[in-house]
């Protein structure tokens, strides 16, 4: 099935929760960002997250950025989501190969790296984002996740996210899940919350078997009465644009343009965020730098 997003909120009105199945779109940045397979996972879960994240903004025009940058050999991981969920992202190293954890698992923690922090910038359209910060905890990405909605939020949040990776590296399952708890949950939906995620188990393999978000979710709270709010599909979205490059080469002025006109003659721009490239001819810069003075002498 195609990648999916849901929302869901409990009989009792204790629990909400969102679930995705990201596979192709995971699988889209594997291919467009050539990663291994630790940066395959590393990646997807920050995809996922970030995909629950910005559904939950209803501003259009809205987005939501997730920042982690743990020390490890992986760099900086980037992913950004509109509020739909559809979501782009980049790993600063996509070829970082390490040794599997003794149980045989992609050791995501320690390419992503403990020493740093996971950022959350949630912009409104309005003055200022919004920006938040906590330290990470494992690297993992989801208990890390769950601490910044406790620290940062106050919210009571359970995280699972997940990525299975083929033995030919494409990518056999992803998605993942937040479980938050409204006010007037206590201790006992907090036990049953508990309980029921125990019992489910890991993401991969709750995906492997159904990759059906909804199916997903309900094993995950098996001992609540879910009712689904919402169902939307879900992509790898880049919005880049020959404008917004076009833009990016003017913002480096005058004087920089014409280097690069003297030094290259031309310039190819590849998206950061997708396999785009856009070619500039040496008549296409030349025409930015007219234009850049023309304003300069009206000024």
């Amino acid at each position: 099935m195609s990648d999916q997003l849901i929302r869901a909120i409990s009989s009792d009105g204790r629990v909400k929760a969102v679930a995705v199945s990201t596979r192709d779109l995971t699988e889209r940045a594997r291919q467009i960002h050539k990663t291994l397979p630790v940066a395959t996972a590393a990646l997807g879960r920050a995809l996922a997250a970030a995909s629950m994240m910005g559904n939950a903004l209803k501003e259009d025009g809205a987005s939501v950025t997730l920042q982690i940058k743990g020390g490890g050999p992986l760099g900086t991981l980037l992913a950004v989501s509109d509020n739909q969920g559809n979501v782009r992202g980049t790993v600063d190293d996509p070829q970082v190969d390490l040794p599997l954890r003794p149980d045989g698992k992609l050791d995501v923690g320690a390419a992503v790296g403990q020493d740093g922090t996971l950022t959350v910038i949630r912009d409104l359209n309005m003055k200022e984002p919004y920006v938040g910060s906590v330290g990470l905890l494992g690297g993992e990405i989801a208990e890390d996740l769950a601490a910044y909605f406790v620290e940062s939020e106050q919210i009571p949040t359970a995280c699972g996210l997940g990525v299975l990776v083929d033995r030919d590296q494409s990518v056999l399952a992803a998605g993942g899940y937040l479980i938050q708890l409204l006010p007037g949950a206590g201790e006992d939906t907090i036990a049953k919350v508990e309980g029921s995620l125990m019992a489910a188990g890991a993401v991969t393999g709750l995906l492997r078997d159904d990759p059906d978000p909804e199916a997903m979710l309900r094993r995950a709270l098996s001992d609540f009465d879910l009712e689904i709010l919402e169902k939307s599909p879900i992509e790898y979205r880049c919005y880049c644009s020959r404008e917004r490059m076009e833009r990016a080469l003017i913002s480096l002025g005058a004087e920089e343009l014409q280097s690069m006109i003297d030094e290259q003659g031309s310039a190819d721009l590849t998206c950061r965020f997708c396999d785009n490239v856009q070619h500039f001819s040496r008549e296409d810069l030349e025409a930015m730098v007219r234009d850049i003075l023309k304003k300069k002498q009206k000024n």
